[in-house]
């Protein structure tokens, strides 16, 4: 596995990728973070193209990755985070709306258990999901990351439609 940092305002964001793509982004100052492993290598050169899609995504410039992505996880939380991926820019969805989409309403807690194991924080966007009466729950780098990410994407939408 290599690995490399990309800054933004909340610190450091671990980017990690294998032979098959993106493996893991975490923020380190989450509540939750991966460390880099012992077996790792920092390639910084390698995952350059990776950082700088994210520090344009940082910048409110950039509103899809382009990167392969190789998140190891059950079938569920497979299905999970590929509804996630379609949650649009700079909006939220529920927990139940994703068990929804899903074709399994009944499973609002395994979506939730789901999205907390997602491995590839921002591409898949985690942090797009909220309770059903609208306040910011449960996210493993933590509820103001979590608060800054939807900020950082309502400006930048905002920002698109005010534009001429």
């Amino acid at each position: 596995m290599k690995y490399s940092f990309c800054e933004c305002r909340q610190g450091p964001l671990l980017v990690a990728i294998d032979q098959g793509g993106l493996r893991h982004v975490e923020f380190m100052r989450g509540e939750r973070p991966i460390l880099p492993q012992p077996d790792w290598q920092r390639d910084d050169q390698a995952l350059a193209p990776f950082v700088e899609q994210f520090d344009a995504y940082f910048a409110g410039r950039l509103r899809h990755f382009d990167l392969p992505m190789a998140a190891r996880g059950t079938p569920f939380q497979q299905s999970v985070w590929r509804a996630l991926c379609d949650i649009p820019y700079g909006q939220t969805v529920s927990y139940l709306e994703i068990a929804q989409a899903i074709g399994n309403p009944r499973a609002v807690r395994a979506v939730g258990a789901a999205n907390g194991r997602n491995p590839l924080s921002i591409i898949v966007p985690c942090h797009r999901v909220i309770g059903r009466s609208g306040e910011l729950t449960g996210y493993a780098g933590g509820i103001p990351i979590k608060r800054w990410l939807l900020a950082l994407e309502q400006q930048a939408a905002d920002d698109f439609v005010l534009r001429p």
